[in-house]
């Protein structure tokens, strides 16, 4: 149970709107809207976070005198922090509050990006991203919590999940194309300074919109569970780092993925033991919530993966520069948006199970056709039709995810759920690279670097294997996440 609280706990229920037919349509109330653009823009910021300084590495570099085999620290450090604290983060606001611990974070993103900003060494610039991941894990998954309770289950919060995925998702493309704008234009400071602004704005509208919730009984929190699962899933985060810059075969890459192997273990012994588990065991065993993470985890996998392999045939066989392979992607990023405004409407014609299935079908074929790229420039036609229809099929299928991953809860588990989701979407979006990395190069051993064509060659191999994941995700959620037993919430 979950006490509401705030200035606007009274304000957040849903207005109704006649109808031609003499019927009711379900409305948003204005504190909705405000709060939900609010939510919108904090995800929004962080999601372009997450790539905004990629294109601009060599740049920042030169400035704070990071030595080039060093620059992968500076994703590094945020990747190991966003993903390594999340799910501790989703559970911590179930405890002290979500409005609480979404607040905390974007004081924390706020100073932590003026410091990046400010930097002139590299121990500065560290810290700072540092910051920018602990303020991601706190924030994600409080904000997506809070989003659900300003919505009960239904068409509204679908709506909303949606607006949700489509804007996180423009934020990874948006992060791209941004950083190179910036760094050409003005300076890579300028990617960390632009958080300081709606950091503030969202701290000033945020307590007038957003309510809390907080349990009606404190609960101790998991403290063995929470170390092992951080500590777990932070190596899971620096082996995959290490496989995409040392190859997986590297002692670098295979101990911490050892070690996040042996943590993550000893946290499931853990759990099982504990009087006030971090993880409920039997949550993680609810069909609809384990395959629709598990959907999360490939979607997200394998859409980024799918950038990144794109890139390298826009700039590697065709020549473009990276402020121009990112514009690229703007019509990929256009896909997304268009999904997450459709998602919702699929999920209300043919539910869950069949929107994911259906979207995972779709973004298969889509990426499939990518096979068919070639060194003529008239493929980039192909490209953008292919990422566009292949952008829609994945946002539908990230809208079912988080609708799937986030239903039938109690209140006060709706922050373990946020959490899980944020770090399905995180390990996700880090798995999916040094995976697609290590296939391209595999293929590029046998063939030789030799021009071109052998480049195109093994993007083609890698580009099938991303589509044949597709494919088996969709038909495993077709015929597994079939409609569960009484016991178990309705995956439709």
């Amino acid at each position: 149970m979950t006490i509401p609280s705030g200035p606007a706990a009274d304000t957040m229920a849903s207005g109704t709107t006649p109808t031609l037919d003499g019927g009711t349509r379900v409305t948003m109330t204005p504190h909705q809207r405000v709060a939900l653009l609010v939510l919108l823009t904090a995800g929004f910021t962080l999601a372009v976070d997450f790539s905004i300084l990629n294109v601009a590495l060599p740049a920042i570099g030169a400035d704070v005198g990071f030595a080039l085999e060093n620059l992968q620290w500076i994703a590094t450090a945020f990747s190991l922090c966003a993903a390594g604290l999340t799910l501790l983060s989703g559970r911590v606001a179930d405890v002290l509050g979500r409005r609480r611990v979404f607040f905390s974070g974007m004081i924390l993103l706020g100073a932590a990006s003026l410091a990046g900003g400010l930097a002139t060494g590299p121990a500065l610039l560290l810290v700072a991203r540092v910051g920018q991941g602990i303020a991601t894990a706190m924030v994600v998954p409080s904000a997506l919590a809070l989003l659900l309770a300003a919505f009960d289950e239904g068409p509204l919060r679908e709506k909303a999940l949606g607006l949700n995925g489509a804007l996180m998702a423009a934020g990874f493309t948006t992060g791209a194309v941004l950083g190179g704008l910036l760094t050409d234009l003005l300076s890579w400071r300028w990617a960390f300074f632009l958080n300081v602004p709606v950091a503030l704005a969202v701290l000033a509208i945020g307590p007038a919109v957003l309510r809390e919730s907080r349990p009606a009984e404190r609960r101790k929190l998991d403290v063995p569970g929470a170390i092992t699962v951080t500590l777990g899933l932070s190596a899971l985060v620096f082996g995959l780092s290490q496989a995409a810059e040392e190859g997986w075969a590297a002692p670098s890459t295979l101990l911490p993925l050892a070690a996040a192997l042996v943590l993550l273990a000893s946290f499931v012994l853990v759990e099982r033991r504990a009087a006030a588990p971090l993880v409920p065991l039997q949550t993680v065993r609810r069909r609809a919530i384990a395959w629709g993470n598990l959907a999360g985890l490939i979607a997200f996998a394998t859409e980024t993966s799918l950038v990144f392999l794109l890139t390298l045939y826009l700039q590697r066989v065709l020549g473009y520069s990276a402020l121009g392979a990112g514009l690229s992607f703007a019509v990929l990023g256009l896909g997304t948006v268009l999904g997450g405004l459709v998602g919702p409407r699929v999920i209300g014609r043919v539910g869950t199970r069949w929107a994911m299935a259906g979207g995972f079908l779709v973004q298969a074929a889509a990426t499939a056709a990518l096979v068919l790229l070639r060194p003529d420039p008239l493929s980039i036609v192909l490209l953008l039709v292919a990422t566009f229809v292949g952008g829609v099929a994945n946002l539908v299928v990230i809208v079912g995810f988080t609708v799937t991953a986030t239903s039938g809860l109690p209140a006060e588990e709706q922050g373990l759920a946020t959490g899980l989701a944020t770090m399905s979407q995180q390990i996700g979006i880090t798995l999916g690279i040094p995976v697609m990395s290590a296939i391209f190069t595999a293929r590029l051993s046998v063939d030789g670097p030799t021009g071109p064509e052998p480049i195109l060659a093994s993007l083609s191999t890698a580009v099938a294997v991303n589509a044949v994941l597709c494919l088996m995700m969709g038909v495993l959620l077709a015929v597994v996440l079939r409609r569960p037993a009484a016991a178990e919430p309705d995956a439709r």
